[in-house]
């Protein structure tokens, strides 16, 4: 399975820090980031995160808020 998030994570340094504290409390995951080049605010202007295997969304986010990001599920949404 894979669970896809939005995060204003604004870089690699940063995603790294994340993703250890991640696998830390979830060490089967596969964790990917991507990265939005984009000058838009957060949600349109984010950074991808993919987690592969059984996510569950609501730790996943909160250890992302708790490292003083926000986070959530990709919804299927237009940006303008």
């Amino acid at each position: 399975m894979i669970e896809v998030f939005i995060t204003d994570i604004p870089n690699k340094t940063q995603a790294d820090r994340v993703s250890s504290r991640i696998l830390l409390e979830n060490t089967d995951l596969k964790v990917n980031f991507d990265f939005n080049e984009t000058e838009v605010a957060f949600p349109c202007g984010h950074t991808i995160l993919r987690m592969e295997d059984v996510v569950n969304s609501d730790e996943i986010i909160a250890i992302v808020k708790e490292s003083g990001f926000k986070c959530e599920v990709l919804e299927d949404k237009i940006c303008k």
